[in-house]
């Protein structure tokens, strides 16, 4: 096994035992980089020097018994979108041409206090409005798409060339992408990770989070990240909690809810089939099965739209105004309807919202995780804008995947996207958790338990 192939885990393991070095791996993630790079377009920028000093600097504090944390050394990806100082944050627009940023984000800062060796900033669907990333390509299938808004983190992790990502998430941007490309997805609780540098799209629906090849791996970054930060409004003072999911895989006791409506409505048949399969695993492990209705689900898309759409408009007025034409087009075209949108359905849509969390609070009276599919379907072909479903449903494609992963935002509740196989043509399928607020030891816990019960996942083929 190369450098390149090792969960982040496994990475730090062989580094504080002194069997690999930073330099070895970064060297070894770089090399996967320069190959495959050209063919999957992941990276908007690639800081491979600065990569190498980081990496000698980390190879000298190893070798000293210095070692900062469980991330120190490992190489990274940050989606563009997150401010890094000295560095462009282009947010995939030609409206951000030449800026630059003047200081670290809350997140990029704790991860370099961290250790953490960045690799250079990954492409996102323009200022994230968007679940295609249409500059990169799947990192399964060349032909099909990376999922997005997160697109370039996710196909990096899955394709060797980061042993870990940064995304961030307004209706599913890192657990779509994550997904559709076989990695793990968590969506914290909003609040628990500060959004400080970040470009937003969408104030009240915005979390950062990390994107992984195992859930143990997630739970080391969100170790990193998590906590308070008072530049950043929404940032919440959470209890300190020890994410790492530890090593068993004994669920007895713990209660899933298997939804009877809304997520299993408009379903690939071999999605359902594959994210029931791991249901009946999670069963197997102890877990009790437990029915339940999802609540207001009629007003889910309304309210994620209600909500986003204005939002993003406000933050974006004074560039739409002076220079349209240096967006590109799908995204004008959102940004111009939020100008139509009356101040009352924005408020309608906050009362909904308001409704669904107390809603969503009392079903998690019942259960202590749900478990549900990610997306309903795997990645769609790159220009491929409808799915047709067999009854005859016509759906546009980035909102059959926003469908799923929406109400986790609206909420604000935690989500984690785990693979649970591949579809007939060889694309991942993706299983989503779902928790109260704060419960992403829970969420972690089942999902590493799951996880502990499959073969190692390989990184994706490059087909």
């Amino acid at each position: 096994m190369q450098p390149y192939e090792l969960s982040l885990t496994a990475a730090a393991e062989a580094i504080r035992a002194r069997q690999l070095s930073p330099v070895e791996l970064v060297d070894s993630v770089l090399g996967r980089l320069e190959k495959v790079e050209p063919h999957l377009h992941a990276y908007a920028t690639v800081t491979a020097e600065r990569a190498r000093r980081e990496a000698r600097a980390a190879a000298k504090d190893a070798a000293a018994g210095r070692l900062r944390s469980p991330l120190h050394g490992i190489p990274m990806g940050l989606k563009d979108l997150i401010d890094v100082a000295g560095m462009v944050t282009s947010a995939g627009s030609r409206v951000r041409a030449g800026h630059c940023a003047e200081a670290d984000s809350t997140v990029a800062a704790r991860l370099s206090t961290a250790g953490a060796v960045l690799l250079g900033k990954t492409h996102t669907h323009e200022f994230a409005y968007g679940l295609i990333t249409p500059q990169t390509h799947n990192a399964w299938k060349r032909d099909r798409i990376a999922g997005g808004s997160s697109g370039g983190s996710a196909v990096a992790v899955a394709a060797g060339t980061a042993t870990f990502g940064l995304g961030t998430d307004t209706g599913g941007s890192i657990r779509v992408p994550a997904a559709l490309n076989g990695a793990v997805g968590l969506k914290p609780t909003y609040g628990l990770v500060p959004r400080t540098g970040i470009t937003p799209l969408s104030w009240s629906l915005d979390h950062v989070g990390p994107i992984t090849r195992t859930v143990a791996d997630a739970a080391l970054v969100l170790s990193v990240l998590a906590g308070h930060d008072p530049r950043d409004p929404a940032s919440l003072a959470a209890p300190e909690a020890d994410y790492r999911p530890g090593a068993g895989t004994d669920l007895a006791g713990l209660r899933v809810g298997v939804p009877r409506n809304y997520y299993f409505d408009h379903v690939d048949p071999e999605v359902e089939a594959a994210v029931r399969r791991a249901i009946d695993q999670l069963q197997a492990l102890g877990a009790r099965l437990v029915e339940v209705e999802i609540p207001m689900t009629r007003y889910i898309q309304a309210t994620q739209w209600g909500l986003m759409v204005p939002e993003a408009t406000a933050y974006h007025e004074r560039t739409l105004r002076t220079a349209p034409e240096l967006y590109q087009e799908d995204v004008r075209v959102l940004l111009e309807a939020g100008h139509l949108m009356p101040a009352g359905d924005y408020l309608r849509a906050q009362r909904a919202r308001t409704l669904m969390r107390q809603a969503w609070s009392h079903l998690m009276d019942d259960v202590d995780v749900i478990a549900a599919p990610t997306v309903p379907a795997t990645a769609a072909a790159a220009g491929e804008e409808l799915i047709t479903w067999p009854d005859g449903t016509v759906e546009n494609v980035s909102d059959a995947y926003v469908r799923l992963s929406a109400p986790a935002n609206i909420t604000g509740m935690p989500s984690l996207t785990v693979p649970v196989g591949l579809d007939a043509a060889g694309l991942p399928i993706g299983m989503q958790l779902l928790g109260r607020p704060f419960g992403e030891g829970v969420l972690l816990r089942v999902g590493h338990a799951y996880e502990q019960t499959q073969p190692a996942r390989e990184l994706a083929p490059m087909a």
